[in-house]
């Protein structure tokens, strides 16, 4: 996959800004579970995910993981260079969730070129507009969706990502991506097993009943 055809913005610059970019672009691989963008160092750039997977989240006081949205293959993640948009100020995390590779154009050669191209600018402000639509979504959910109901919603995303009824994801992914305990979790998949919804093997979920899951969701935005 090659990076002109994931930074969309690429037909907009100049041939100099192109060959710019193209010298401080460079690939980094990143192993499952390794945090890659840490709030309290200056910010990379941004990322485009040539292969695998990063997930982008907050952790509460009392250390519960929140997921606020994931970068899928093929995706750019425009938040690991937020001190480059003045009017954003949002620490996250962010987390490579299966082994990853990224391409990377540094904060400072992007700046520069922002600086010469509104459109750079405009694309990076549209793509964290959009990432925190997602983020929204996830407040939403977390305000007034019962943990029952986000982990039904969940089973039923992931369902469809996965194109399949037999779901790969421990419990422990689920109450990360959720922003609930394991414990809770894991009581809850119990519920559901016992009322012929799912049936759980280490690490995959299958989904017996999807009407019924269906049914356990009462707030839908």
């Amino acid at each position: 996959m090659d990076y002109i055809t994931l930074f969309d913005f690429w037909k907009d610059l100049s041939k100099t800004q192109q060959q710019t970019l193209s010298a401080s672009i460079y690939e980094i691989s990143f192993e499952n579970g390794r945090i890659v963008n840490d709030f309290n160092k200056s910010c990379k750039g941004i990322f485009a995910v040539k292969k695998g997977e990063l997930r982008a989240f907050i952790v509460s006081p009392e250390g519960r993981e929140i997921t606020l949205y994931k970068v899928l293959e093929g995706e750019v993640c425009v938040l690991a260079a937020s001190c480059l948009m003045d009017s954003i100020a949002f620490d996250i995390l962010i987390e490579a969730v299966s082994d990853t590779e990224v391409y990377l154009i540094p904060s400072k050669q992007l700046n520069n070129v922002m600086e010469e191209n509104p459109k750079v600018g405009l694309y990076i402000y549209k793509s964290a507009t959009e990432k925190f639509t997602k983020v929204m979504w996830t407040m939403q959910q977390l305000l007034f969706m019962k943990v029952d109901e986000r982990i039904a919603n969940f089973i039923l995303d992931e369902t469809t990502k996965q194109n399949s009824n037999i779901i790969k994801v421990t419990q422990d992914e689920i109450a990360k991506q959720i922003g609930s305990a394991r414990e809770v979790v894991s009581r809850i998949l119990k519920y559901f097993v016992s009322e012929g919804i799912l049936s759980l093997k280490r690490g995959q979920i299958e989904v017996l009943d999807k009407d019924k899951l269906k049914n356990m969701i009462k707030n839908e935005f």
